[in-house]
């Protein structure tokens, strides 16, 4: 029992969106919920999770659950920030993200927001742009985050080492 909740405290779960869906008959409306989540372990790991229900606390537990089942891996240079700059895409939901100095913070606004705290970003500055659909902003900020290159990949790939991928400063 007490590894089961060791396991559930490692992740942290935010809630993203609720929309209340409401179907007509006979007697009269009946309401059902959808939630979308966001769960991550702070250090490189995230899920994204979709549940529906009567109830909203069914929804968002619903949602937690999927999250935590498609959990994804996403490289962080110095465990804070993007290798790069990020563009991602997903229907006409656009979003950029660019790495940003220690100090920083996260500079973005809801559910860009979302993913950076849960992910364990601490210094970025994101745009969204076109589709404010938290739904699809969500999904293009994932595909751009997986579609973010570290170093160490890139090395792999040429057959290169990390220094000679990286580009070093000029001191003047």
């Amino acid at each position: 029992m007490a590894e089961k909740n060791k396991i559930e405290s490692e992740f942290k779960e935010k809630l993203v969106a609720i929309n209340r869906i409401t179907k007509v008959v006979k007697g009269g409306r009946r309401f059902g919920f959808a939630a979308l989540v966001v769960v991550g372990n702070q250090k490189g790991s995230i899920g994204i999770g979709q549940g529906k229900s009567k109830q909203v606390p069914d929804a968002i537990k619903k949602a937690t659950d999927v999250a935590k089942k498609n959990q994804i891996q996403i490289p962080l240079k110095e465990g804070r920030t993007l290798h790069h700059d990020i563009r991602g895409k997903n229907g006409s939901g656009k979003i950029f993200m660019r790495s940003a100095p220690a100090g920083t913070g996260i500079i973005a606004g809801g559910a860009v927001r979302a993913v950076c705290e849960v992910l364990g970003i601490q210094d970025v500055v994101a745009k969204s742009l076109g589709s404010s659909n938290p739904h699809n902003v969500l999904k293009a900020c994932i595909k751009g985050l997986t579609s973010q290159s570290s170093p160490k990949i890139l090395s792999a790939i040429r057959g290169k080492k990390i220094s000679e991928v990286v580009l070093k400063r000029e001191t003047r």
